[in-house]
């Protein structure tokens, strides 16, 4: 406007480059969001996981060099791309998997105990699972975010920006083994929580098999079952202090294990 103030302002291709290289800067966070247990889940709504993707990319996009427009315009940028969504999703992914632990104790604990058919609606996985396996994976869950394990965790992959960036050495079969040690972990872990209570129970229910044959009367529904009942609970709430240390053992170990994915450590 003449005789006014010169507004700033961006040339349309200068604009179109810098948004390009933003979106491929959200690449790897937002990657790791959609697969990580808490942000990945159903009950997340889609634009939380867009905003949290957009705040945690700002401070990424304004200290680390992204490739130029020219080179994420044509065919040749997926080279650039799958890398950085392999990072994301294979860190993620890791999470989930050693989270998962905690699901399959509870589990194996249900089934143990008779309670497989008290089960519900999981509203992370959309399927249903056992009452005792979905109290453990929030159990879990809370415990992450009180330690501030998603604080550790989201600061690992934007650290990873620069121990990994974008566009430099990619190394697959780093993610492949991390992917198989986190499986192996999982039933570990997993095993470590559910043994205190799964080992007397079985001893529980050898007790119950042997009174129930030499007493007939006693029979298995009429005096098992509410026994077992009684005993598990009383069992859950004994062993809380022990599964909460197992539980941040979980926790650590997947922090441990996507460390060296993404480059860096806790």
């Amino acid at each position: 406007m003449e005789g006014g103030f010169p507004l700033p302002a961006m040339e349309m291709g200068a604009l179109t480059g810098w948004l390009t290289q933003f979106l491929f800067a959200m690449l790897r966070i937002g990657a790791f969001l959609v697969a990580s247990p808490a942000f990945g889940g159903r009950f997340t709504p889609l634009p939380i996981r867009i905003v949290a993707t957009v705040m945690l990319t700002i401070p990424v996009f304004a200290h680390v060099p992204m490739p130029p427009p020219d080179a994420l315009a044509g065919m040749s940028a997926l080279r650039l791309i799958i890398p950085e969504l392999a990072l994301g999703l294979t860190a993620g992914l890791v999470l989930t998997i050693l989270f998962g632990a905690a699901s399959l104790a509870g589990d194996r604990i249900a089934s143990t105990a008779g309670l497989s058919f008290a089960a519900q609606v999981d509203p992370a996985m959309g399927g249903q699972s056992p009452v005792v396996a979905q109290v453990f994976s929030i159990f879990l869950l809370m415990t992450f975010f009180a330690l501030d394990g998603h604080l550790v965790a989201i600061r690992i992959v934007i650290e990873s920006y620069t121990a990994l960036p974008p566009g430099g050495d990619f190394q697959p079969d780093r993610l492949i083994a991390a992917g198989l040690q986190a499986g192996t972990a999982m039933f570990a872990l997993g095993l470590g929580i559910m043994l205190p209570v799964v080992s007397v129970l079985l001893l529980l229910n050898i007790v119950i098999g042997v009174i129930t044959r030499s007493a007939p009367a006693l029979n298995l529904f009429s005096f098992g079952f509410p026994l077992t009942m009684m005993a598990t609970l009383l069992l859950l709430w004994l062993t809380v202090p022990g599964a909460a240390t197992a539980m941040q053992g979980v926790m650590s170990a997947a922090l441990d294990l996507i460390g060296p994915i993404l480059g860096g450590g806790v």
